[in-house]
C-alpha cells in the first residue's frame, strides 16, 4: 500500500499509540456498549452487526457549541472529510462546500447518503446533500455507517451512510435551552429549544438564527430554521410521531481569487416532514413511516463583470416523498429477521426566469421541464447468533428504478467475539448509486439510457473494550466500475457509465477516560486511491483531548490532514496543514454558562476547495442558559 507521511504524521501515529498505552491499567470502570438504529433499523448492540458504525453522541456534539454537526463528526470519524470554504454557511452551486467524502466516495457525487430518522436526505435534481441542513439543534446523535449500506437504504448508500437521530424527550418534565454566541468577522449564532414530557404526550421544538460576514468580500451568509416534533405512546408497545424540519439560508459566493464575481447570490430553503407509527414488543419491533424531503433554489451566478449583470436567475424545485415498512422479529434463540419495502417518488423541475419579467425563459444550453423517477424495494437480513461468540449475517435488496431498472443487491458478515469486549468482523457488501434527474435529463450531456453506478466493499475490522480504554482498526479495499462520467461522444459530451473506483486504506481510533477529569481520544485514517478524487485527503488524523473540573469544562482538538486534493488530472494539486481547535465552558450558575471556541487557533493558510483560502484563527463566545 503507498501511503504518503511525514513526521507530523508520525507524531500523530505515536499519540495514538501512547493513548492506548495503559491498556490494561484500568478494569474498574466498563463502559456500555454502543447500541444503534443504523446498521439493522432496529436498535441493536454494535457488537453484534458486521459493518463499522461510529456514534457521535448530543454531548459531543454541543461541546463546541457547533451549530453544524458536520465539523464535529468530521472530527470524530476516521476516513470521513467535509469541505468548507468559510467560517460559516457551505452554499451549493458554483463553489459550493459541504462535500461530504468517505473513504474516497463522494457525498459530492451522491455516493454517499445522509439520513435523518432513517429518511434519505438529498436534492432531488442533482442528487447531492444539502449540508447546511444538517444543524445540531435536531440531532440526539449522529451514527455513521463506513461502507456500503444499499441493502437496508438503497441508492446513493453505496459509499456509507450518515444518520441523523433527532431528538426527543425521555423523562417526564420541561426544559428549555437558549445558546447565544458572536464573534469574528461580524459572526452570531443564535439557537432555543424546548421539550416537554407529560404522560404519553412529548415534544421538541427548536429554532435558529445565525449569520456571518466571513472573511472575504461579497461572501456573506444567512440561516434561519426551526425543527418540530410531537409524540404520544399509543400504547406500552406502540408509539407514534410527526415531525419537521425547515432550513432556509441566502448565500453570496465571490468566486475564487484568480477569477472572482460578483453578483453571485442564492436562496436556498429546504425542509422535511415525516409521520410514523412504531412498535416494540421483546421479540419483534418495526415502523410504518411517510416523509418528503423538499427544496426551493433561486440561484444568481453572478458575472466577472460588475458593469454587466446577469439576466436570469436558475430556479428549481424538487422533492422526495417516500414510504418505508419493516419489521423485525426473533424467530428463534439468537436470531434476528428484518423484513421491509421502501417506495420513493423523485421529482424536480430545474428552469431559468427573466429577472426583468419573471417569466421561464428557454435556454440553448438546457433541456428545462420537469422529471421524476420512482423507486420500489424490498429487502431481508437475517442475522444469527451461532454459537456465543459467533454471529452471522446476510442480506439482500432488489430494487427497482423506473429508468435505470433492477439492482439486486447482496451483503454478508460475520462477527466473532474471542474474548470479553473484543469482537473480529470481516463483511463484503455491494453498494449501488441510481443515476440523477441531472445526469438522465439535465444539460446537453444528458443520457436516458445509464445504468446505476456499482462497487463492491471488502472489510476487516477488529474492536476492542477494556476498562476506560476502547480502540480499533480497520482495513478496507473498494472496487467498483460503471461509475458515471462526462466525455466526448461523436464530438458532444455525453454522460456515460465508464467510470472505475479501486480505494483501499487502513483506519485506526481509541479512547481512553483517564480519570474523572481527564478524557482523550484519537483517530487515524490512511487512503489509496487509484483514481483520485478532489476532497479526499490520503492522511487524516485527529487527537482531542476533554478537561472536567467543577464549573470548567476545556477540550482541544488538534487535526493533520495531509494531501488533501484540491485539483486532480493534468493539473493535480494537494494541500497538508494542522489545525488546532479548542473550546472552554465555565458554569456561571446552575442555569447558566459561559463557552469560548477558539479555531485554527495556529493561524495555518491553507485551501479546501481550490482558489479559497480559509480563515485564520476566529472567535466566537457566548453564554448557554437552561431551565
Amino acid at each position: 500500500m503507498k501511503i504518503f507521511y511525514d513526521t507530523k504524521t508520525m507524531g500523530l501515529v505515536l499519540a495514538a499509540m501512547l493513548t492506548g498505552a495503559n491498556l490494561h491499567a484500568q478494569t474498574d470502570s466498563i463502559a456500555l456498549h454502543d447500541v444503534v438504529v443504523t446498521g439493522s433499523r432496529n436498535a441493536v448492540d454494535v457488537r453484534h452487526l458486521p459493518m463499522t458504525v461510529t456514534v457521535v453522541g448530543r454531548e459531543k456534539l454541543t461541546e463546541q457549541n457547533q451549530p453544524s454537526v458536520l465539523p464535529t463528526v468530521m472530527q470524530q470519524v476516521p476516513g470521513l472529510f467535509v469541505t468548507s470554504r468559510g467560517m460559516m454557511g457551505y452554499g451549493v452551486s458554483g463553489g459550493a462546500a459541504g462535500g461530504i467524502n468517505l473513504r474516497g466516495i463522494s457525498g459530492g457525487a451522491g455516493q454517499l447518503l445522509v439520513l435523518i430518522d432513517g429518511h434519505p436526505q438529498y436534492n432531488g435534481v442533482y442528487g447531492h446533500p444539502i449540508s447546511d441542513s444538517y444543524q445540531t439543534l435536531m440531532a440526539e446523535r449522529v451514527e455513521v455507517l463506513r461502507g456500503p449500506a444499499s441493502v437496508l437504504y438503497g441508492s446513493n448508500a453505496m459509499g456509507g451512510v450518515m444518520n441523523i437521530v433527532t431528538r426527543g424527550m425521555k423523562g417526564d418534565g420541561v426544559r428549555t435551552d437558549i445558546t447565544l454566541g458572536a464573534g469574528s468577522y461580524g459572526t452570531v449564532q443564535t439557537e432555543a429549544s424546548n421539550q416537554l414530557r407529560l404522560g404519553r404526550f412529548a415534544s421538541t421544538v427548536a429554532i435558529q438564527y445565525n449569520r456571518t460576514d466571513n472573511h472575504r468580500p461579497r461572501m456573506g451568509f444567512e440561516q434561519c430554521g426551526g425543527y418540530l416534533k410531537l409524540g404520544y405512546d399509543l400504547s406500552e408497545h406502540w408509539n407514534a410521531y410527526v415531525d419537521a424540519d425547515i432550513t432556509h439560508f441566502d448565500a453570496s459566493y465571490p468566486g475564487s481569487t484568480t477569477s472572482p464575481l460578483y453578483d453571485a447570490d442564492q436562496w436556498i430553503t429546504r425542509g422535511v416532514v415525516s409521520a410514523a407509527v412504531e412498535n416494540h414488543y421483546e421479540k419483534t419491533s418495526g415502523a410504518l413511516s411517510v416523509y418528503s424531503n423538499f427544496g426551493r433554489h433561486k440561484i444568481d451566478d453572478g458575472t466577472a463583470d460588475p458593469t454587466n449583470p446577469t439576466q436570469r436567475y436558475f430556479r428549481s424545485k424538487d422533492s422526495m416523498t417516500g414510504v418505508s415498512w419493516y419489521q423485525s422479529a426473533q424467530l428463534f434463540e439468537g436470531n434476528r429477521v428484518t423484513v421491509g419495502v421502501d417506495y420513493q417518488h423523485i421529482y424536480g423541475n430545474a428552469y431559468y426566469t427573466s429577472k426583468a419579467t419573471g417569466e421561464v425563459m428557454d435556454t440553448p444550453n438546457k433541456q428545462s421541464g420537469k422529471s421524476y423517477r420512482n423507486e420500489v424495494a424490498g429487502y431481508v437480513d437475517f442475522r444469527q447468533d451461532i454459537l456465543s461468540w459467533l454471529t452471522a449475517d446476510a442480506g439482500v435488496r432488489v430494487d427497482h428504478h423506473n429508468v435505470s431498472g433492477t439492482e439486486v443487491v447482496p451483503q454478508v458478515g460475520v462477527v466473532v467475539r474471542p474474548m470479553e469486549g473484543g469482537d473480529l468482523k470481516a463483511m463484503v457488501s455491494k453498494g449501488f448509486r441510481n443515476p440523477t434527474m441531472r445526469e438522465l435529463y439535465l444539460y446537453p450531456p444528458s443520457n436516458t439510457d445509464l445504468k446505476p453506478e456499482r462497487l463492491w466493499n471488502y472489510e476487516l475490522s477488529w474492536r476492542h473494550r477494556i476498562g476506560r480504554v476502547k480502540y480499533g482498526a480497520n482495513l478496507f479495499y473498494i472496487k467498483g466500475d460503471n461509475m458515471i462520467q462526462t466525455q466526448m461522444v461523436d464530438g458532444k459530451p455525453r454522460n456515460v457509465n465508464t467510470g472505475e473506483i479501486e480505494n483501499y486504506g487502513l483506519e485506526l481510533e481509541g479512547e481512553y477516560r483517564i480519570n474523572q477529569h481527564w478524557a482523550v481520544n484519537t483517530n487515524h485514517s490512511f487512503l489509496h486511491m487509484e483514481n483520485k478524487v478532489i476532497a479526499a485527503p490520503t492522511y487524516k488524523g485527529f487527537l482531542g483531548a476533554d478537561w472536567r473540573q467543577g464549573k470548567w469544562l476545556v477540550n482541544a482538538g488538534l487535526q493533520y490532514i495531509n494531501h488533501l486534493y484540491t485539483a486532480v488530472g493534468d493539473n493535480e494539486q494537494t494541500e497538508s496543514f494542522v489545525l488546532l481547535n479548542a473550546a472552554i465552558g465555565y458554569s456561571l450558575h446552575k442555569n447558566v454558562g459561559l463557552w469560548l471556541r477558539g479555531e485554527n487557533l495556529l493561524a495555518q493558510r491553507y485551501e479546501i476547495n481550490l482558489g479559497y483560502p480559509m480563515p485564520k484563527a476566529t472567535f466566537m463566545a457566548g453564554v448557554k442558559v437552561n431551565f
